[in-house]
């Protein structure tokens, strides 16, 4: 599903008009990105939580010419959904009735 489909669908769901979904989308959007920024968690009932983790700094190998690197810590977006989300597609998508 990709952005013009998932904002259709949620105004079709929620009874607002596309345009008004879609700044919705985006102010939720740029809240979450802010957030991150900070370095802060998001948790979002009943989905999960997004969370920034710091990648250290490790050594890699090319493997077509041997040549050892290294890479630089970097800070990463890291999700865990909640138990029902993964329960529900360790089924198949089908929820356990």
């Amino acid at each position: 599903m990709n952005n013009k489909e998932f904002i259709a669908e949620l105004s079709q769901r929620s009874g607002y008009t596309q345009d008004f979904t879609q700044r919705l989308v985006r102010s939720f959007v740029d809240a979450m990105g802010d957030s991150f920024c900070e370095g802060e968690s998001v948790m979002l009932s009943g989905l999960g939580s997004f969370e920034v983790k710091k990648r250290l700094e490790r050594t890699v190998t090319n493997p077509s010419t041997g040549l050892r690197m290294l890479v630089p810590p970097k800070l990463v977006l890291a999700f865990k959904p909640v138990a029902s989300i993964k329960e529900k597609l360790k089924n198949g998508g089908r929820a356990d009735d």
